[in-house]
């Protein structure tokens, strides 16, 4: 199981450091994918998830039968797959432009956590249901935190500048 929460690790850390890298130039464009984001409000908001994601990552591991660290750990899960596919690869072909965390997404985030998921539903750790669930709560909370960590990000970086 240690193998399987550093792969997810390590795959959320290079896509959302390929995300704080390239995204925020391009969120500057006028698109219904992105509003425009001050960089440093979008690091911030990333650290942060990424630091949630390591957190319900360990805390599955550490609490293996945990119900709460295993929902929110295959919720971060199905939500990375998810967001590799909306909003990267659709805003991708629809803009017919390069989305920044499209490779990463693709090539990391979804058959890493697919395999992981694989492995969990294999031995029985979880169930189809708890993963749709679990992906729909997590993946709201994620969305709608989003923009409050910008907030909180823009203010933080003001004061600390």
């Amino acid at each position: 199981m240690v193998f399987l929460i550093l792969l997810f690790c390590l795959a959320i850390t290079l896509h959302n450091a390929e995300e704080a890298i390239w995204l925020p130039k391009w969120a500057q464009q006028a698109s219904k994918f992105q509003k425009p984001v001050a960089s440093h409000e979008f690091r911030f908001a990333v650290i942060v998830i990424t630091l949630f994601a390591y957190l319900a990552a360990f805390s599955f591991g550490y609490f293996p039968h945990s119900n709460l660290a295993k929902w929110i750990f295959i919720g971060f899960l199905g939500s990375m797959i998810f967001n590799a596919i909306f909003p990267h690869l659709i805003a991708t072909i629809l803009m017919k432009q390069y989305a920044p965390g499209l490779l990463t997404g693709v090539l990391l985030n979804i058959p890493i956590n697919s395999f992981i998921i694989y492995q969990l539903l294999s031995k029985g750790l979880i169930a189809w249901n708890e993963l749709i669930i679990s992906t729909f709560v997590i993946g709201i909370v994620l969305l709608a935190s989003i923009p409050l960590l910008f907030k909180i990000g823009g203010r933080f970086t003001k004061t600390s500048c």
